[in-house]
């Protein structure tokens, strides 16, 4: 069983940075792929951001990419996900999620992700 808590969420104005954690504990963490995912009012969740178990190999959405920036500690049992010059259209809830079949092959589809944050809230306001 993995558990994962997601941390870092707020209300900030365009153009800000925020930092968002997810710390996570019960199986090895460092095995596996990490993902972000977020979910916007009305609409269905959607990838943002993965990395292997290494942090070798990192994949991003075409529209977070050059702005965040995912990493990991593995002695930390964290993942991370940097945004910076943040929109109004990032506004969403963002979830971390693990991928305990993969441990370099980095996956967009949020169907091979089996476990799951509760998720924290992130507001740009224009």
């Amino acid at each position: 069983q993995v558990q994962l808590v997601e941390s870092g969420g707020g209300l900030v104005q365009a153009g800000a940075s925020l930092r968002l954690s997810c710390a996570a504990s019960g199986r090895t963490f460092s095995r596996y792929v990490m993902g972000w995912f977020r979910q916007a009012p009305g609409k269905e969740r959607e990838f943002v951001a993965a990395i292997s178990w290494s942090g070798g190999n990192t994949y991003y959405a075409d529209s977070v990419k050059g702005r965040f920036t995912i990493a990991r500690d593995n002695a930390k049992n964290t993942v991370y996900l940097q945004m910076n010059s943040l929109k109004p259209e990032d506004t969403a809830v963002y979830y971390c999620a693990v991928d305990t079949d993969r441990a370099s092959v980095v996956s967009w589809n949020r169907g091979n992700y089996d476990y799951w944050g509760q998720g924290t809230q992130v507001t740009v306001f224009s």
